[in-house]
């Protein structure tokens, strides 16, 4: 299994690092991360934009695929569903935790709960990841 430093610097060059994406716990079956609520990252209200959610929440489940995945084998994300329940104010900071639903040899579910800085459920997102060889 790679370590938290390895993705987190496979992460920086590309859109999550733009996002400011920050893995903090790298296990198995789990994955947290946190993200500040930019103005760039906002709708005009100040409230983090829905895309921005999403691909949070993408960018988690990813990782926790390519935490598991065996040498030489690659993934991409064939499903993603999201339930926006609450707003992260910018300003403040999200955290993401992903846990895995189901570790198969050729798809990987998870389940990722991106709470606002109250504590408070903004978005639940499943998805699925396929792996590729």
């Amino acid at each position: 299994m790679l370590d938290i430093a390895s993705l987190q610097q496979l992460l920086e060059p590309i859109f999550p690092g733009l996002m400011g994406v920050h893995l903090t716990v790298l296990e198995p079956d789990r994955v947290v991360a946190q993200m500040e609520v930019r103005a760039d990252l906002c709708t005009a209200g100040g409230i983090l934009h829905g895309g921005a959610y999403m691909a949070f929440a993408d960018t988690l489940g990813a990782v926790g695929t390519i935490a598991n995945l065996p040498e030489g084998k690659r993934t991409t994300t064939t499903d993603s569903s999201t339930k926006f329940i609450a707003g992260a104010k910018l300003g403040t900071t999200v955290t993401g935790t992903c846990v895995a639903l189901h570790r198969g040899r050729t798809t990987m579910v998870w389940q990722t709960s991106v709470t606002n800085a109250d504590g408070r459920l903004c978005a639940l997102v499943t998805q699925t990841q396929l792996v590729l060889d």
